[in-house]
């Protein structure tokens, strides 16, 4: 391991045996299913079958962020053992705990002022956000500094794609993403919105297409277009309960780009509240967003 701690927000949505082999410190999100609030502890305590399962069944389930006396608390012991701290946060054009951790961050440099902690707006979420700290993980094995694996990060951040569509449309319409006609027409005729993430981290709606096959075609569509030599890259796919659909995505991508290696994951439960189950997500670098 390098010299620095590495560390994100449990939203990246990975397994903790994920975290645990590349040395990755995270801190956890909170959600509420069915009125008992729960740490988004990757699904260590509600498997991801049961989560799904639940808003299926028509649960609701609400989110809330790290707050900023869990980052105090979270960092704390790493600048006590001397260590200093790379931090990237899940979008703020998500969630506001960007602006919580930069306040921490400030903080804690009055009170340890030989330590650095450098908190970075990754732009990213779910497995798209995991993605980054894969590749940050290889830089800090590799014996880079945090200021150069900081630099490749605000560098690189853009160029990864987050292509998904969802089949709840009722999350999405609760979330403000499409209007409460949207979602019944939308339901109605088996339409899926394509969304991607953009330059400034929003959620964004780009297209519709009629079908679950249609829509995962979409999806292999985009990264066609834009991928940077797919060939040499690992790509993350994240589903809400969906094998199935996963594991024929990584099928079309294979045959059609040549990737080596494919990830497949659950969305997490704090972005899974939101975009529901159904939901597939394709994540690759690519030349642009």
């Amino acid at each position: 391991m390098g010299s620095f701690v590495l560390s994100c927000e449990s939203t990246a949505d990975y397994p903790r045996s994920f975290f645990e082999a590349r040395g990755i410190e995270y801190i956890m999100f909170h959600y509420e299913l069915d009125g008992v609030v729960h740490e988004d502890d990757l699904y260590q305590s509600v498997t991801p079958e049961a989560f799904f399962g639940a808003l299926k069944a028509g649960s609701t389930s609400k989110t809330s962020q790290v707050s900023v006396g869990e980052y105090t608390e979270f960092w704390k012991p790493m600048l006590e053992a001397g260590k200093d701290v790379l931090h990237l946060t899940l979008s703020s054009g998500i969630s506001g705990t960007y602006n919580s951790a930069v306040i921490v961050a400030q903080t804690l440099a009055g009170l340890y002022p030989e330590r650095t902690i450098r908190v970075i707006d990754s732009l990213a979420a779910s497995a798209g956000y995991g993605l980054l700290m894969d590749y940050l993980a290889d830089m800090r094995d590799s014996e880079a500094t945090l200021d150069e694996a900081a630099s490749w990060a605000e560098e690189h951040k853009l160029n990864v794609n987050h292509w998904f569509f969802v089949s709840d449309l009722d999350c999405l319409k609760r979330g403000g993403r499409v209007s409460a006609a949207t979602a019944l027409v939308g339901s109605a005729l088996g339409i899926k919105p394509v969304l991607h993430v953009d330059n400034e981290g929003h959620l964004i709606n780009v297209s519709k297409a009629r079908g679950r096959k249609k829509s995962i075609l979409a999806l292999v569509d985009r990264m066609e277009r834009s991928a940077i030599e797919p060939e040499k890259q690992t790509v993350f796919i994240s589903h809400g309960d969906c094998l199935a659909d996963a594991e024929f995505l990584a099928q079309e991508v294979r045959r059609r780009l040549h990737v080596p290696r494919i990830e497949i994951n659950y969305v997490g439960p704090v972005i899974g509240a939101h975009s529901g189950p159904g939901t597939l997500a394709l994540f690759f670098l690519g030349t642009e967003r």
